[in-house]
């Protein structure tokens, strides 16, 4: 296999958080990601400058996806609210499209959106997780991953609030999302990993048919932590619960985060020294 670990972005439209996709794809990396594919459909001119930087170096494939061209999409989840010709943007037929572009190139797929990080708990790379659970589960070709919002409100002053250089770079800063809700309600409780080769075709949340048999992680060993832009209500502090999980990365992800905005020229000019 060219790729161990390849993580399928299902769509990408009208955003220039560039922040938060670098602090993303620099967290995939640390983890032991080797592709990441974006479907763009649209995106602002700093993101743009940002991907075709990765996509330079390798590390990121993307697919142009311009179905607003040909189509009426949906820009929200609920058709009752959004309406539109195709569910958001296509969601489900980019994920299965990239399913079977990566059928004979990845080991593994990873099956969830830009403001999710299926993050190990127990080991500091995914693919340690995974040959260890592959070894026990010899049969398994779907590995449920539990889903878990965090959102930035209520945030505590900390020493990971937005750095100084990370001013004027357009988007949020992951590290700032340290607070744990329960996980999401039962239809949307999940993300995937899967060997592509076991499954035929697949949905957002559950694999819709695949000849493998699937194993839920347990919330101990991983889960995804879900960095949404924003959440409809805040929680009560409590009723949530402290998870500083992606500081334990931070002495490196924070470097390497600077120096891909420093290259792109998008950190302050006083930082640029």
């Amino acid at each position: 296999m060219q790729f161990n670990m390849t993580v399928c972005i299902s769509n990408l439209f009208e955003f220039n958080n560039a922040l938060q996709y670098a602090q993303t794809l620099e967290m995939y990396r640390l983890l032991g990601v080797d592709r990441v594919v974006i479907y763009n459909t649209s995106c602002g001119p700093d993101l743009n400058h940002l991907l075709q930087s990765y996509s330079q170096e390798g590390f990121v494939e993307m697919v142009p996806w311009p179905i607003d061209k040909h189509m009426n999409p949906s820009h929200g989840w609920f058709f009752s609210t959004h309406g539109g010709d195709m569910h958001y943007y296509g969601q489900i037929a980019t994920l299965n499209e990239c399913l079977y572009r990566y059928m004979d190139q990845s080991r593994y797929v990873l099956l969830h959106d830009i403001d999710e990080i299926m993050m190990p708990y127990k080991h500091d790379s995914l693919q340690v997780l995974l040959d260890l659970l592959q070894e026990q589960l010899p049969k398994v070709g779907v590995f449920q991953v539990e889903n878990h919002i965090y959102p930035k409100k209520p945030f505590h002053k900390s020493k990971k609030e937005l750095l100084p250089e990370w001013r004027g770079v357009p988007g949020f800063n992951i590290l700032e999302h340290v607070y744990k809700w329960d996980r999401l309600s039962e239809s949307l409780a999940y993300k995937m990993i899967v060997q592509p080769r076991m499954v035929v075709q697949t949905s957002v949340h559950y694999i819709t048919e695949t000849k493998a048999e699937q194993f839920l992680i347990p919330h101990e060993l991983g889960h995804i932590i879900h960095c949404p832009v924003s959440t409809p209500y805040v929680k009560p502090l409590k009723d949530i619960q402290v998870d500083t999980r992606l500081w334990d990365f931070s002495d490196k992800l924070i470097p390497n985060v600077n120096q891909v905005l420093k290259r792109l020229g998008l950190l302050h000019l006083e930082w640029q020294s």
